[in-house]
């Protein structure tokens, strides 16, 4: 989730663990707590493109490491407000506004180790997208509520509602990825990998990616909370195969080493822009829920395997598209 919404968690769980004259207090405990974890996006190396990619939702995000976390906090604050709380009641502020970090980006589909070093795997449930206005305005208005009347009543209300949202969540992914399930069968094909993720904001307008026969496939659906899902058809794409694709490139080599780090963090779903064949792209973001347009990618070049890929963004904010993405989450049924 965005940094903002971080801290709002942060603050609302440590004012939920705060006796009623420590509310304010650990309000803004919580929110610095809350915001910690996402230090790691601060580890970055001009020689090394990826290097943030790789390690931006890794250990600081871990379960195991939120203890350790949350004592580096208290220390660092421990300076600053010795002199109005115990270390024990500041450690247990900042442990309760640090100890969600990790779960609530996990929610996303972005990828949090959330288990390392036991998994070094990506854990992304997909409920929800990294910026979400609802879920965000519900931690907000909770949190100033519960700092104004400095009590704690206003924290359990907005953990409770928040987290009846990210349920919300997951019952519209559980329908959209039936809906996709049964495009699919229709098309006589099957989904070897199946995802669906919440566009940018809402979680009515969902992407569907699918793999069928080494070929990638994008849909836009969109699933009111009341009315039926409505089918937006996308676009079809070769998922990447450096076997067949960059044959000719070490297995040894840094540009294969690359190209695998960043297959890991795409979730194995990267593939060549067809515009820019020295381009790999992350299929499971896009500018428009239907449309291969990157979000992101690699910028390769097989002829020197010995050089680190360059990490490039693409994000378009062009009025039509804007445009076309609005059409798509009103429901339009004409949207070109």
């Amino acid at each position: 989730m965005d940094l903002f919404t971080q801290g709002l968690l942060g603050a609302t769980m440590a004012q939920a663990g705060a006796q009623q004259r420590e509310t304010r207090i650990a309000t803004g405990i919580g929110f610095v707590a809350g915001i910690a974890a996402d230090a790691d996006i601060l580890i970055q190396s001009e020689q090394d493109p990826l290097l943030n990619i790789e390690f931006h939702r890794h250990f600081s995000h871990s379960l195991f490491f939120v203890p350790f976390g949350a004592l580096i906090v208290a220390m660092a604050l421990w300076f600053l407000l010795r002199r109005r709380l115990s270390f024990a009641r500041l450690y247990l502020f900042t442990l309760l506004g640090y100890c969600l970090s990790g779960v609530l980006d996990a929610f996303t589909s972005y990828g949090t180790h959330l288990l390392w070093p036991l998994s070094n795997e990506r854990v992304a449930w997909s409920i929800i997208s990294v910026i979400d206005p609802i879920f965000t305005l519900i931690l907000l208005v909770a949190a100033i509520i519960a700092f104004k009347k400095n009590n704690r009543l206003a924290a359990y209300l907005g953990l409770f509602l928040a987290a009846t949202y990210l349920t919300l969540g997951w019952v519209q992914s559980q329908r959209v990825e039936t809906f996709a399930k049964t495009i699919i069968a229709e098309r006589g094909q099957t989904a070897e990998t199946l995802l669906v993720k919440p566009t940018l904001g809402n979680i009515i307008l969902w992407r569907s990616i699918y793999r069928y026969q080494g070929s990638l496939y994008v849909d836009a659906i969109r699933v009111g909370l009341i009315t039926g899902p409505q089918l937006y058809p996308g676009e079809s794409i070769m998922q990447f195969d450096r076997s067949r694709d960059l044959s000719a490139v070490p297995d040894s080599s840094v540009l294969a080493k690359d190209i695998e780090r960043f297959s890991h963090f795409s979730a194995g779903l990267i593939a060549i822009r067809p515009e820019q064949p020295n381009i790999l792209i992350d299929v499971r973001y896009s500018n428009l829920p239907n449309t291969f347009a990157p979000l992101w990618g690699i910028e390769i070049n097989p002829e020197r395997p010995d050089q680190h890929a360059k990490y490039n963004l693409y994000r378009d904010s062009s009025k039509q598209t804007r445009e076309k993405f609005i059409a798509l989450l009103l429901g339009r049924n004409n949207v070109n």
